[in-house]
């Protein structure tokens, strides 16, 4: 049997693309719908607590729409939020509907879609 909490350490430490991936293999290899709002791994087993949709939301994922005409300075952008590299950065970018931060406090969510914007992204909160 795998070690469990070095697997929890591994699928804690994937970074966006990687947990984007992960979540493509479960759904199309083994039938694994991740929970909705596709909020994947990242969130991990803080959630538990789903009951709560009545209360006011605090956790926001900051979805790229599109890059606009400026793609080369969304791309820069999404280098300095996400910490991924070019390649990665720019796959993110060009994919669209991607998420660029998931469960960002609502400051957080404002503060990088407002840079994103600036640079020339269409962003979606969710």
């Amino acid at each position: 049997m795998a070690d469990i909490k070095k697997l929890a350490e591994e699928i804690v430490g994937l970074t966006l693309l990687e947990a984007q991936e992960l979540k493509t293999i479960l759904k199309d290899e083994y039938g694994i719908e991740p929970a909705a709002g596709g909020a994947v791994m990242v969130a991990g087993a803080a959630g538990g607590d789903a009951g709560g949709a009545a209360e006011e939301k605090d956790e926001f994922d900051v979805i790229l729409k599109s890059a606009g005409d400026k793609k080369i300075n969304v791309i820069k952008e999404v280098r300095a939020i996400t910490g991924l590299g070019l390649k990665e950065a720019k796959d993110l970018v060009e994919a669209g509907g991607k998420a660029v931060k998931e469960g960002a406090t609502k400051a957080e969510a404002e503060e990088i879609k407002t840079k994103l914007e600036e640079a020339g992204a269409e962003i979606e909160l969710k």
